[in-house]
């Protein structure tokens, strides 16, 4: 079980706001409405009164006024502000937001409905009883309707507000694994004395987000997650960036882009920026670059306190173009007397000299000052791979953490740097640049077809040799014409078909039958082994 509640607050907002996302979906949230139902039925009654008191004076000033339903309806809309202040435990804010939720359209449409509704059952009574029949309209009406209502905003209200902290205590019993990299800081700290550092390890899993639907964004999808604990060497960084190159070559895609940042850079420009105290919120920001573009993040900025000065020096850092080389030299001019913005610029340059040993120029990947990842435990190198002409965002991304197993009670320093891939957008990428091969989808490289039951049989040794070596193979399971188990072959796109009869049992010599060629020979079965 995750202890979250030796997360919460270690990262700022930003980081809350990474582990609790989850909270906002499934059963949850009902969970977290009836606990907080149970601590506010003395809060419910209150409201519930007040409500009813409101909706019953109206409805008895209505029917005696007229008896016409237009009349009726118009004085309930005339009279029907709600005013709390001061009469309840809310907050002022809580208190408006209460009184604009109650004088909404689509409360006084539900009311409107009813008193009509009610209005039609005492029209054709002969001196009705109002009193009478208020008290069964509010049996069957108001308290119903009023309760689900105030209940429905109370528990909205209470969600939406409720601390971090206070959600804790019920993440155990519904949570999803949001990501496999802080499991992975757990699981190194619970298993210290077992592993070796630096500790590598891979893993492919699924994990949950609370986003909504679209193309390359699911609710739940596969990473698969590389890395490296226990060493803060940048050689760490450089095999990631190789790793990268490897698996983009092994799946085919030649086009694609690997952006590479350091957190100490952007931490050095808040400095410079002197925005120092608010680096978490200009983060936020510069990562919703590529989303919103620059003029809606400089609105942004400036709502958040950011000084019009400020925002320009951040800007004309950002915008700065050039090769790598250009752009170190450039923040080593500008963050050369910032410490972390030092750092990030020496870390780069430490970057590309490692990498220059395995022959990769200087520009092999694109040092991008604005990439800034939306995870801040982050704390030095942060990577990004975007593949190029397709409609899909980022298919990979990482970075180094220096202590994310400190917030599980480990009092020993390990950092830590790793990547992840989105095998699902990887996926959707590669379909759409149509780079999967036509064979992809053939389930075996070999049928063995036969004529009689007895060549089936005899098949039965083929299929048991063909496998022990590692080859796809099938046998056609019933005794049927030799045509329609060609078809078969062709419409499952088997590359190969060995045919069985009684010359082939009896010479020892198999029909091999090339499907695309159309070629056929009669070889050993060791000899058809070695075509493969």
């Amino acid at each position: 079980m995750e202890n979250l509640s030796t997360l919460t607050g270690k990262y700022g907002e930003e980081g809350d706001q990474l582990l609790f996302r989850i909270l906002d979906s499934g059963d949850f949230t009902k969970l977290l409405k009836s606990k907080l139902l149970e601590s506010n039925q003395d809060r419910l009654i209150d409201y519930l009164n007040l409500v009813r008191e409101k909706i019953a004076n109206v409805y008895k000033v209505s029917h005696s006024k007229s008896d016409d339903l237009i009349e009726i309806k118009k004085t309930w809309r005339t009279q029907r502000l709600f005013v709390f202040s001061g009469a309840t435990e809310l907050s002022q804010d809580e208190e408006q937001a209460l009184d604009e939720f109650l004088n909404s359209d689509f409360i006084t449409d539900l009311i409107c409905q009813e008193i009509e509704r009610e209005f039609f059952k005492i029209k054709g009574l002969v001196d009705p009883d109002l009193d009478w029949h208020f008290k069964q309209f509010e049996k069957e009406f108001i308290n119903k309707l009023v309760a689900d209502i105030l209940r429905n905003h109370i528990v909205a209200n209470n969600v939406k507000n409720i601390s971090a902290q206070e959600s804790v205590r019920f993440v155990a019993e519904k949570g999803l694994k949001y990501d496999l990299t802080v499991p992975f800081a757990r699981y190194v700290v619970m298993n210290r004395h077992e592993v070796t550092i630096p500790f590598k390890r891979f893993q492919i899993q699924p994990v949950w987000r609370a986003d909504r639907p679209q193309k390359g964004r699911y609710r739940e999808f596969y990473q698969c997650d590389a890395d490296v604990i226990g060493t803060d060497s940048l050689i760490c960084e450089a095999e990631i960036v190789l790793m990268i190159r490897e698996v983009m070559a092994g799946l085919g895609i030649e086009d694609f882009t690997v952006k590479v940042n350091h957190r100490g850079i952007l931490s050095g420009l808040a400095e410079l920026a002197e925005a120092k105290e608010n680096e978490s919120a200009l983060f936020v920001a510069i990562d919703k670059l590529d989303k919103i573009g620059e003029e809606k993040v400089k609105e942004e900025l400036i709502s958040r306190g950011f000084l019009p000065t400020s925002i320009q020096t951040i800007f004309q850092i950002l915008n700065f173009k050039g090769s790598n080389l250009e752009k170190i030299d450039f923040l080593n001019n500008k963050l050369g007397n910032t410490e972390k913005g030092s750092k990030g610029t020496q870390d780069m340059m430490a970057l590309i000299e490692i990498l220059s040993k395995f022959d990769l120029h200087a520009d092999s990947f694109d040092l991008d000052i604005a990439l800034a990842r939306g995870l801040s435990y982050y704390t030095g190198g942060i990577f990004e791979v975007k593949i190029n002409n397709v409609a899909i965002g980022s298919v990979s991304g990482g970075g180094r953490y220096d202590n994310l197993t400190g917030v599980f009670g480990s009092k020993e320093k390990l950092s830590g740097v790793g990547i992840s891939f989105g095998l699902d957008r990887i996926y959707d990428a590669m379909e759409e640049l149509n780079l999967f091969p036509p064979e992809t989808d053939v389930s075996s490289e070999v049928l063995i077809a036969h004529l009689d039951e007895k060549a089936m049989s005899y098949g039965f040794t083929a299929l048991k040799e063909l496998r022990k070596d590692g080859i796809s193979a099938e046998i056609y399971p019933d005794i049927t014409k030799l045509k329609k188990q060609l078809d078969y072959a062709n419409k499952k796109k088997i590359p190969y078909v060995v045919v069985i009869g009684e010359d082939e049992m009896k010479s020892g010599k198999l029909s091999f039958r090339n499907m695309k060629t159309g070629d056929q020979q009669s070889l050993t079965l060791d000899e058809i082994l070695i075509q493969f």
